[in-house]
Order: structure tokens, then C-alpha cells, then sequence
């Protein structure tokens, strides 16, 4: 039994192989022809490209310190099973995920200890005021939304966060292509030209979050970004005065193959920059390989309103450090319809009185 060894086109990609009468290698689809040694060359780059090593050192956050813990308690939702903790103070409180009522379970236990936090820069009078500024306007939220104490129900939570700080080192490897056309008395031309660009070089990430919550959808906590780490501190259990926190279930090292995802992700949108002067360029292989990878555990200031409409859940979100805010809204199914219905009406109107002036 024997094996074909199969050579790619670098101009398309399909199999290429040798041609007796040109003495070269040629590609019975584009009918492309390439010397022999510049063919093995390049199979032999692309076998040898190494894969990606994305490796972490994840010893994020540290142990309480004799007593520091003593003033945070730890509470439990029965609902949907969230775990928070909150100053010695909070005598109860609601769930900031389901508000149904919290109750206490003891001093926190089996958890690190965060390593830095931001501090909420925007008050609760400011996170209402900002939702009452996302809701003013939208014309189709129901009457009786708007009315509701809805608004109150705003609360304060840190949000755990893992960040991730590594130097990526990448090689990729680009098929681009110019177009260029032409015409003469008789003819027109195009000559389509294939490249094949490489990218090499590093680039330095510093604090890719992670959020370290289960309940906490990544691209929720992922639209409020970024934050200014320029504002992180030393923790001290002061901060959460006042204030919730999220009690992290998802570890460092289940977090990686996010973190993993957006360096990634951030290294080949900052390399593809570089490749201009082309009319198409696509990516065909990509190694990107990490140093010093370390992680951090930190606390994130998040203003979350999580309310039930008509059975249906909508969540809003507020960095409160920037506040910049998302959410979704109900929409007044009737009220909406009723507009389209008289758009429709206005627009058949404006038909009708064109086509009477036209015939007049």
C-alpha cells in the first residue's frame, strides 16, 4: 500500500503537481506554474509551523489573612443556587441574579482572596439615573414598564474577574491578492495576482478579563468593557461596605480557554492590520505561542437589574466605573404594530396623492 504526497497551489489552494512538458509544477485549475524547490520549501514551512502553546501560570489571588474574613458573610439563593458575599452589615438582601431573597450560610470559606479591585466610581443615584436615560426615548416600552418600581432594584455588585497577562509571539502566514483592470479598443482585462504575506512578531497583553461568574454572561460582561485598571487598588474588605459580591464558581484554569480565545483573537486583528495594499487577504494558518502567562484575581464595580416582564427575563448592565450600560427592553407588541399599521396607512396616502397628480 502506498501513500500520494499531496502539494497545495499557493495561488488556490487546490492540488498541484508536476508537469512533464514545462518541467515545473502546475495547477490544473488556475494554471499556475512554480519551480519544484520553491513548492517543497513552502510544504515544508507549513508542516514545520509549530501550533499554538497558550500555557498559564494561573496562582491568582492568595490566602485570607487570621480575622480579615471575619467581617464578610457569605449568602446563598435558594432559587438559583448564586452565591454572594457582602459586609458583616447586610442584615438581608435579594439575590442580584433572580432577586429572590438571600439568606445568610456563614463566614466565607474555600475561596482566595482578591488580589486588586475597582472601586465603584458611580453611585447608586447615578446608576438610576442612567437607566432612567436608557428608557427615556424608547418609544415602544410598555407604559406600565416605565411606571413600576423597577428602577429601585438596581443593585451594586463586584463581579469576579480573572486577568490575564502574557507576551504573544505569532507567525502567519496570508493569501492576498491584487486585481487590476485594463481595456483596450476591443477588450476588457483583469489580472487577478496572488501573494503569499507573512506577519511575524510579538505584542504585550495586560489584564484580558475573564469574568470568573457562571451567572454572569461573558459577552454581558464583555459589552461594559473596558475598564481603566489604572483605578484597581490593593483589596481591602472595605470596598464591599455597602455593596455585593459575586462569590466566583468558575477557577482560573477553566477560564483560560477564553482568555485563550480573545489573545488569540487580538493578536491576529492587530497583525491583519499590517497587511494593506491588497484587494483580498485570508488568513491560512496562524501559530501563536504565549510567555509569562500569568493570572490575576479582581473585583469589578457592575450596577445589574435583573427584573421578569410578562415571563420573560431581561437583564441590564452597567460598568460602574465608566458607566457605560446594555440591556434589553420589553417591547409593547400592540403599540408597535399599531405605528407600522399607521406608517403604512400614511405611506399609501402619499402614493395615492402622487399618482392623482401625476394622472391630473
Amino acid at each position: 500500500m502506498s501513500a500520494t504526497l499531496e502539494y497545495k497551489c499557493p495561488a488556490c489552494g487546490g492540488a498541484i503537481e508536476f508537469n512533464s512538458s514545462v518541467q515545473k509544477m502546475k495547477c490544473p485549475y488556475c494554471d499556475s506554474e512554480f519551480e519544484m524547490d520553491v513548492i517543497k520549501a513552502l510544504h515544508e514551512e507549513d508542516c514545520n509551523a509549530p501550533s499554538d502553546s497558550m500555557d498559564w501560570d494561573t496562582a491568582a489571588g492568595s490566602n485570607w489573612q487570621e480575622g480579615e474574613a471575619d467581617s464578610i458573610k457569605a449568602y446563598v439563593c435558594q432559587s438559583c443556587g448564586g452565591e454572594i458575599v457582602a459586609d458583616e452589615n447586610t442584615a438581608a438582601t435579594f439575590c442580584p441574579y433572580c432577586d429572590n431573597p438571600v439568606v445568610i450560610s456563614g463566614n466565607v470559606s474555600g475561596t482566595l482572596r482578591p488580589d486588586v479591585v475597582i472601586p465603584f466610581k458611580i453611585d447608586k443615584a447615578g446608576a438610576k439615573e442612567a437607566l432612567k436615560k436608557h428608557i427615556s426615548g424608547k418609544k415602544f416600552i410598555p407604559k406600565s414598564f416605565k411606571d413600576e418600581n423597577h428602577i429601585d432594584e438596581i443593585k451594586g455588585i463586584y463581579v469576579p474577574f480573572w486577568l490575564f497577562d502574557a507576551k504573544a509571539n505569532a507567525n502567519i502566514n496570508y493569501k492576498a491578492t491584487r486585481v487590476q483592470h485594463w481595456s483596450d479598443t476591443k477588450y476588457h482585462y483583469t489580472r487577478t495576482s496572488t501573494y503569499r504575506v507573512r506577519r511575524g512578531g510579538h505584542v504585550s497583553f495586560t489584564h484580558v478579563p475573564v469574568d470568573g461568574s457562571s451567572k454572569m454572561a461573558d459577552d454581558l460582561m464583555e459589552s461594559i468593557e473596558p475598564f481603566d485598571f489604572r483605578d484597581a487598588v490593593d483589596f481591602q474588605t472595605a470596598y464591599l461596605a455597602g455593596y455585593l459580591a459575586d462569590k466566583y464558581d468558575v477557577t482560573p484554569d477553566i477560564s483560560i480557554e477564553r482568555a485563550n480565545q480573545r489573545i488569540k483573537t487580538g493578536t491576529e486583528q492587530l497583525f491583519a492590520q499590517t497587511v494593506t495594499g491588497y484587494n483580498s487577504v485570508i488568513t491560512e494558518n496562524s501559530s501563536v505561542q504565549l510567555e509569562n502567562g500569568i493570572a490575576k484575581y479582581a473585583l469589578y464595580p457592575v450596577w445589574l437589574l435583573n427584573t421578569t416582564w410578562h415571563g420573560e427575563k431581561f437583564t441590564f448592565a452597567m460598568n460602574g466605573q465608566t458607566g457605560k450600560f446594555i440591556g434589553d427592553l420589553p417591547v409593547d407588541k400592540k403599540a408597535f404594530w399599531k405605528s407600522v399599521i399607521a406608517c403604512g396607512a400614511g405611506l399609501s396616502a402619499a402614493v395615492y396623492a402622487l399618482a392623482w397628480l401625476l394622472l391630473t
